[in-house]
This record gives C-alpha cells, sequence and structure tokens, in this order.
C-alpha cells in the first residue's frame, strides 16, 4: 500500500511539472491587444518583466512608442525569436518594456505595410516561463522523493513489525 502513496507521488509530480511549464508560458500571452495606430494606455509593473508581442501572418517594419507613467520608460529589442500561441493566435514577443516605476503608460505602434497585424501586451516570455518551470521542477523532483521515503518508512516498519511477531511466535511455541 505505502508504494503505491509512492507511484502516486510520482505521477502528480510529473503532472505538476507539466503544469508548471504549462501555466508559465500561457501567463506569457498577451492580455491587452491594440491595432496599428491605435494608442493604449496599459498599466506597466516592472515586477512583471512586460514585453509587446505582435500577431502577423507577414513580415512587417513596425515602429513603437512608450510614454507617459511616473518615469521614462523605453522599449528594447529581444534577441531571438519567441512565439507562443493562444486562443488560436500566434504572437511573437519583439519588445521588452523596460520601466522605471509601476504607472500607466501610453503605447502606441504603427507599421507601413498594409497586413493584418494585432500587437499586444504580455509578459516576458523567458522570465514567465521561468517561474513556471522552477515550481514544476521542484515539484517533479520533491513529490517522487517524498513518496520514495514513504515508501521506505512503511517498508521499515512492516519488516520491524513481522520480525517481532516472528520472534513473540518462535518464543511462545
Amino acid at each position: 500500500m505505502v508504494w503505491a502513496v509512492a507511484v502516486v507521488c510520482a505521477v502528480a509530480g510529473v503532472g505538476l511539472f507539466a503544469g508548471g511549464v504549462l501555466g508559465g508560458v500561457v501567463n506569457a500571452a498577451p492580455t491587452k491587444t491594440f491595432a496599428p495606430g491605435e494608442s493604449i494606455t496599459v498599466t506597466v509593473d516592472p515586477a512583471d518583466k512586460p514585453a509587446l508581442y505582435v500577431a502577423s501572418d507577414a513580415k512587417i517594419t513596425y515602429q513603437c512608442a512608450i510614454t507617459g507613467g511616473p518615469g521614462p520608460a523605453k522599449l528594447a529589442k529581444t534577441t531571438g525569436t519567441q512565439t507562443i500561441t493562444a486562443n488560436g493566435t500566434t504572437w511573437e514577443q519583439f519588445l521588452v518594456i523596460n520601466a522605471p516605476a509601476k504607472g500607466d503608460y501610453q503605447l502606441t505602434c504603427a507599421n507601413a505595410e498594409q497586413a493584418g497585424v494585432r500587437y499586444g501586451v504580455g509578459r516576458d516570455m523567458l522570465s514567465a516561463a521561468g517561474g513556471g518551470i522552477a515550481g514544476g521542477l521542484a515539484a517533479l523532483f520533491l513529490f517522487p522523493v517524498a513518496g520514495l521515503l514513504i515508501g521506505i518508512a512503511g517498508t521499515i516498519v512492516v519488516l520491524v513489525r513481522r520480525n517481532g511477531a516472528r520472534k513473540r511466535l518462535a518464543v511462545s511455541g
């Protein structure tokens, strides 16, 4: 019976790992979207590692600006290509928002091409996924180890009790 608990803990660890990784990536997806040329106000918190995403069927040349807030914020290009698909839309992270403090900022993005383009504000994929991966890895190792320890402890208890019962039978018999 105790080894069944160990197996359940191992399965739970794997499940929590997968959930943590997927949850971290999904949390990065844009939560506020806007069209080219549209100006939106978004609350930016540097602790959330905000980022800008674009959804487009074609390669575009963009120009984005950020104003307002309690201090001057900057937009910085990301390295590499990071994409996420959420609700059937594929988003590519292309800028991170470096804001000095939490506040309301105005964002505007434009592109010259006549393509179906949407912009979105979400979290930096690496930082969002990193938290989910870290939690998932902890679950992946801690749950199976806990199950293994429960299994070993249960086995020791059973062996000690059986040994005691044998000794009592040998003395009385």
